[in-house]
């Protein structure tokens, strides 16, 4: 069978076409917030319904600034502010 001279065209999702805005670090743009693990209304939002703490590409966090939000959810469940898991139904 002779070789096709085709071009190949990539398949694409519908609406795939359009990009979405990139997240900004909430606290690279506002440099008055800080992080601390007292604080435990700011670190639920950096956490899942099931007690899981979010990924960068979720919550749009530089990846220094999701560190300290992870280390101080860490020590915010040491403490017993924040459970380590959702309670079960």
């Amino acid at each position: 069978m002779p070789p096709t001279n085709r071009k190949r065209t990539k398949r694409r999702r519908p609406g795939a076409d359009t990009r979405r805005k990139r997240k900004v670090c909430e606290f690279c743009k506002n440099k008055e917030l800080a992080i601390d693990y007292k604080d435990v209304a700011m670190l639920r939002k950096y956490m899942s319904d099931r007690g899981k703490i979010r990924a960068r590409r979720v919550t749009g966090a530089c990846s220094v600034h999701q560190r300290h939000v992870a280390n101080a959810v860490k020590n915010a469940r040491e403490m017993a502010l924040l459970p380590y898991t959702a309670a079960r139904q």
